[in-house]
């Protein structure tokens, strides 16, 4: 994984953050009441309660760095009107074989509210087309080993 920054759109930034606030001010508190009460109830050993709580607690734990690092490495702002190249936060269309593959080349957190497939720059795929031309034949392997060859068909605006 590069440490190239994540692009977003002004909308999916408040949105994480309006998310990571919910977290740390309502979600974080009430899983710890919720372990405070399942310490009260005894054998933390065979107590399910405590246990299930424990592990919503991780995962809110997790999803409160993962918020804090998109945000931190993040880069917010409009997808170009119009290129010829790939680039972050773009729609791409491409063949692949005899199929066509639209989707946003970006962060999943940008697309939320809309039905695209998202791949990451970071992918192998979004690696590979980043900077491509229209009309330009990429290559790249597959995570199951597999050469694939791409055409880049069309780039537009990501209207998000």
């Amino acid at each position: 994984m590069n440490n190239s920054p994540t692009w977003l759109t002004q909308e999916a930034y408040y949105r994480l953050k309006a998310e990571l606030e919910q977290l740390l001010n309502v979600e974080r508190q009430a899983i710890a009441k919720k372990i405070q009460e399942a310490r009260e109830e005894g054998d933390l050993k065979e107590n399910g309660g405590y246990h299930a709580a424990k592990d919503q607690q991780g995962i809110i734990e997790a999803r409160i760095a993962r918020i804090n690092q998109i945000l931190a490495n993040s880069v917010v702002g409009e997808s170009q009107e119009a290129s010829d190249k790939v680039a972050q936060g773009m729609v791409i269309t491409i063949e692949l074989g005899d199929k066509k593959m639209e989707f946003l080349l970006g962060s999943a957190e940008m697309a939320e509210n809309t039905e695209l497939t998202v791949y990451s720059p970071d992918s192998p795929m979004g690696n590979a087309i980043m900077g491509a031309k229209i009309g330009e034949t990429v290559s790249y392997t597959a995570p199951t080993g597999k050469l694939l060859t791409v055409k880049i068909v069309a780039v537009s605006h990501f209207e998000g």
